[in-house]
């Protein structure tokens, strides 16, 4: 049934039938714009498929919209008019499920409509970005080898004079050796934990003994170091008002669900099959 609906709704758009719209001065979600044996179709019923539409559809204009949802909507009144009986179990199951699904978008939207507010995403932006110690970033540069005594060669070969970027240019086999084994900039947590504590030991200009991690043995330069400014607000609006949302929402589901009386049955208790046993909807 619902490949069915899928291919009609496809067609409904494959055809747009260029049809003229009667014009109202105020139309509301609750005008009638269709009228299918009797049954009324409103402008409530069309918006809710326009919202639904995927993305592809969404770009298309609204005057060809318009005859694509309600070619779709036409097709599938008077088909589901066809069906004297009462709803099947699946249909039953489905709306069930479609209501409580909808429900629960709704009151998620409430809950961060209350929570995400200007307020909150100053108050979350200054202290978790203008507030405590900040972050530092290291520029860094460095020489791979396979063996600790390859390393320790290059070291000596630097500490006698040698020009860093030359050494890694000629002897490096990490995929940064052509560029003078530069890395340019990174903070906490970026590279391994082995070379991340070695270039934090460093002072600017100074370099490293032989330092092993899992791809090999490096020797390493610190470029610079520099305190990580914090990013403008507007910059990370977006992050803060999403980390808002998951946890107002994360935070009312808990309280909800501690208060609530639930049973559950367990996947011990059933054998979890069973949900790929579809024929049971017939019964």
């Amino acid at each position: 049934m619902t490949n069915l609906i899928t291919k009609l709704s496809a067609s409904a758009f494959a055809l747009m039938l260029a049809l003229p719209v009667q014009a109202q001065d105020t139309l509301t979600a609750d005008s009638v714009v269709a009228t299918i044996n009797g049954t009324e179709i409103t402008l409530g019923h069309m918006l809710m498929i326009r919202a639904s539409l995927p993305e592809q559809y969404q770009q298309l204009p609204d005057e060809v919209l318009w005859d694509g949802i309600m070619d779709q909507i036409v097709q599938q009144t008077v088909l589901s008019q066809q069906d004297s009986g009462e709803e099947s179990r699946r249909i039953q199951l489905a709306l069930e499920n479609e209501r409580r699904t909808l429900t629960a978008a709704q009151v998620i939207e409430d809950i961060v409509d209350e929570s995400v507010t200007e307020e909150a995403v100053q108050a979350f932006y200054e202290e978790n970005y203008l507030q405590g110690e900040k972050a530092e970033e290291f520029n860094a540069s460095h020489v791979l080898v396979e063996t600790e005594e390859e390393a320790a060669a290059i070291v000596e070969e630097l500490n006698g004079g040698a020009d860093f970027a030359e050494v890694a240019r000629e002897k490096s086999t990490g995929p940064s050796g052509p560029n003078g084994g530069q890395l340019g900039w990174f903070g906490a947590g970026m590279m391994v934990p082995e070379f991340q504590t070695a270039v934090e030991g460093l002072d600017v200009g100074a370099i490293s003994g032989p330092v092993q991690t899992q791809f090999g043995w490096h020797v390493i330069i610190l470029n610079e170091k520099r305190t990580q400014e914090a990013p403008a607000l507007d910059a990370v609006r977006g992050e803060i008002e999403n980390e808002l949302s998951q946890q107002a929402v994360t935070q009312k589901i808990d309280e909800l669900t501690s208060a609530a009386d639930v049973t559950r049955t367990t996947k011990e208790e059933v054998d979890t099959s069973v949900l790929s046993n579809i024929g049971l909807l017939e019964d």
